[in-house]
């Protein structure tokens, strides 16, 4: 990522940490999945220090499964030099229903940030994504969310979305299904690269109008229904990133450095 417009740290960070861990267990039965250490540190301690040394200030985190842990072990976010709030759910609201549950606390201007709590991804250039927002805010024509997009792991190796030149595109957005292990592209496709969301990315307050405080609602159906409209960007990012999805990926990340 090389950008060189202004950083604007202003912008409020929401933390989703609200999920059940199901594919964690027996370890999340007792402690929430984003409390899970990763070399000696919480996967959110890792999250916090990212933020706290891009500048930002305004975090929040969403709670369901096991939260008062997580709120009793973050606390204020004073030892990270943040202001954290919580925003609590009865029960976990999927992506997009948790983010509508915490806009009145986010309460953001136009945009704000969006990070996974249960990924791994020391050492993000946090700073570096920021100086998007004025390159989004300066848009002749409004985009809706920025996402960062990285090389299909493992366990996922179909991808998600397409990067194409800047601009992030679905099947759905195209009117296609592209079967597993076909190679030829269609035309529309040329010089795209199909990636895997990483679960990082900055969204407008506008692309969650419609949904109801309260109310479970996913996040891919609003992200491809802006797609279809040429309002979603990404970028490939290729530093270190892991997706914290079974105890054995757990336990790979904390034999050494990665």
């Amino acid at each position: 990522m090389t950008y060189s417009a202004p950083i604007d740290t202003s912008i409020p960070c929401l933390l989703l940490a609200a999920g059940r861990g199901e594919r964690m267990r027996p370890l999340t039965d007792f402690l929430p999945k984003p409390l899970l250490e990763v070399q000696g540190k919480s996967l959110l301690t890792w999250h916090l220090e990212t933020l706290q040394s891009a500048g930002i200030k305004q975090v929040v985190i969403n709670l369901a499964w096991l939260g008062e842990k997580i709120s009793a072990a973050l606390g204020t976010g004073a030892a990270f030099g943040l202001k954290i709030d919580y925003s609590p759910e009865n029960e976990a609201l999927e992506t997009a229903g948790g983010i509508c549950q915490a806009l009145p606390i986010l309460a953001p201007e136009d945009y704000f940030i969006v990070m996974n709590g249960d990924v791994f991804c020391p050492n993000f250039p946090l700073a570096q994504l920021l100086t998007v927002l004025r390159k989004m805010r300066l848009a002749t024509e409004k985009k809706l969310a920025h996402l960062i997009l990285v090389p299909n792991p493992s366990q996922h190796p179909d991808g998600d979305f397409y990067l194409q030149e800047g601009v992030v595109r679905a099947d759905e957005d195209l009117n296609i299904s592209i079967p597993t292990g076909l190679h030829q592209k269609p035309n529309l496709l040329l010089n795209a690269e199909r990636l895997t969301f990483s679960g990082i990315g900055i969204y407008h307050r506008d692309l969650f109008n419609g949904l109801l405080r309260g109310e479970k609602a996913k996040l891919a159906p609003l992200l491809v229904a802006a797609m279809t409209k040429n309002q979603v960007t990404g970028e490939k990012y290729l530093g270190s990133w892991h997706d914290v999805g079974s105890p054995n990926r757990l336990n790979e990340l904390n034999r050494g450095p990665k």
